[in-house]
């Protein structure tokens, strides 16, 4: 028998800490359990928190007539509780066509969804109706969330999840339900006898969400039945540690960025870009060192991934003057004798100088090449075939092809990239092993067996110092890199 059954007044955990009174607050009323509860729970106790509540549902244009119930749904219970209602209307598959055509990578319905479904709740905020909107993200999704970005390599910032609130111009998305199990939210339903709508599109396993919400998840929690709530306390930790990194930032960058470049007789003209004195970044431990070249990275307008960091570290700390780093969208690191240049090129400029940063690493067959600049240490064995022959590890170029184990002819390498998602400085900084003229190994793949050759790969495991390379830290696994996904089912 549950407490509801005992006649206890039904309730959900709501954070109220986020609903100051006066709130003129849009609850984002998809029709689904989530928001339904929300809604509820909400208009129970706005004259407590003082809330001036509103509904909003925005129609994506997608599941026909599925949709337009929901639509419908959506406006009778708004109409119930008295409440203003706001709807909108939008083709999310017309315009994530429309953004592939003209942007790169392709945009996913996913994304396309959760895109307008933020630029429409900034316009509302921005009409003055409302002043803030609530999504109805529970512990369910936030631990979703944090999986899928764990699965696809996130930063420290990426593993804090679904935010508990997000700030734009127009106002604030809150999300008070994030405490809340959806196991909860139905209990809560059932015991005031309120429906809810069932969005179809849940059940698909072509969407990365769902296949972690029924197939992933349930699999990962016959090992450990607390999965749910210990991927929730991970993005508590990850959220606090970043609103920490923040603030350090804040403080020790002023002091480490220097702006323009150093004039004879001291102090600096004005230029383009950022500097950091290398001497100075060697002596910060290896995570600073990340957070400040990232942080440069942002200040210019340009985001780099975790091997773009470690090439910025490994010029910055183990370069020479005159070596330059080509990234992507016109990111551009430059190595003097004393400091690290960074700035942003138009990117016709770039290019020509990702290889001087790559360079190509030879051996007499057998042997092993420690390989910094890739984070790769390769052993070649042999039967005597190619004993004595020369192999060379080197950053892949146009034209080379590849063939591939199982495949009926070469394909060529930009083609294989291109299949595995490989995208950005990922795709420019790719390793290949040439012997005797053809690629025996490429990262990433199965390439067919060269005879009389045994190839083994181990991520090198570096931390950068001054000089030399010494090995404490794990580099990374390129395998795949990161795809953009939305962060979770927003309006629910």
């Amino acid at each position: 028998m549950s407490r509801y059954d005992l006649g206890v007044r039904p309730t959900l955990p709501i954070e109220t800490k986020l609903l100051k009174p006066g709130l003129r607050l849009a609850v984002g009323l998809s029709g689904g359990a989530d928001s339904v509860a929300l809604l509820r729970a909400l208009a129970e106790r706005s004259k407590e928190l003082g809330l001036v509540l509103h509904a909003a549902h925005l129609h994506h244009g997608l599941r026909g007539e599925e949709a337009d119930a929901d639509l419908a749904f959506a406006r009778s219970l708004a109409a119930d509780l008295g409440l203003p209602f706001h709807e909108a209307r939008v083709d999310i598959e017309a315009e994530a066509k429309a953004n592939t055509a003209s942007a790169k990578p392709a945009e996913t319905i996913e994304e396309a969804a959760r895109r307008l479904r933020y630029g429409w709740f900034r316009q509302l905020m921005a009409s003055g109706e409302v002043e803030a909107v609530a999504t109805a993200h529970t512990r369910d999704d936030q631990a979703e969330t944090v999986l899928a970005k764990f699965l696809r390599g996130a930063w420290t910032e990426g593993l804090s999840g679904i935010h508990p609130v997000v700030e734009f111009p127009e106002g604030r998305i809150l999300r008070p339900l994030l405490s809340a199990t959806r196991a909860e939210v139905e209990a809560y339903l059932a015991a005031l006898g309120q429906n809810w709508r069932e969005d179809s599109s849940n059940r698909h396993l072509t969407f990365t969400r769902n296949r972690i919400r029924h197939e992933l998840l349930p699999l990962l929690e016959g090992w450990n039945p607390r999965l749910r709530e210990h991927l929730a306390q991970m993005a508590q930790l990850a959220l606090d540690e970043e609103a920490w990194w923040t603030g350090e930032l804040a403080r020790i960058a002023p002091q480490l960025l220097l702006p323009g470049k150093p004039v004879r007789g001291g102090g600096r003209a004005a230029a383009e870009g950022l500097a950091l004195d290398v001497t100075r970044l060697a002596a910060l431990a290896p995570a600073l060192q990340r957070r400040l070249l990232r942080y440069a990275a942002e200040q210019l307008g340009a985001a780099v991934d975790f091997p773009s960091t470690e090439a910025l570290r490994t010029l910055a700390l183990a370069g020479r003057a005159g070596q330059k780093l080509e990234l992507a969208q016109g990111f551009r690191a430059e190595r003097t004798n004393r400091e690290l240049r960074l700035a942003v090129l138009p990117v016709a400029t770039t290019g020509a100088a990702t290889a001087e940063i790559a360079p190509e690493y030879s051996l007499a067959i057998p042997g092993e090449i420690p390989a910094p600049i890739f984070a790769l240490l390769l052993r070649i064995e042999t039967t005597g075939t190619y004993e004595g022959q020369n192999a060379t590890l080197r950053n892949w170029k146009p034209g080379d092809r590849v063939r591939l184990r199982y495949s009926s002819g070469p394909s060529k390498v930009k083609e294989v990239l291109e299949r595995l998602r490989i995208t950005g400085s990922s795709r420019a900084h790719w390793p290949v092993l040439e012997i005797d003229g053809r690629i025996a190994w490429m990262r990433g793949v199965e390439v067919e067996p060269t005879p009389g050759i045994s190839i083994e790969a181990t991520n090198l495991e570096t931390t950068v110092e001054p000089s030399p390379w010494q090995a404490t830290e794990k580099g990374p696994n390129l395998i795949e890199s990161p795809k953009k996904h939305p962060s979770g089912p927003e309006g629910r």
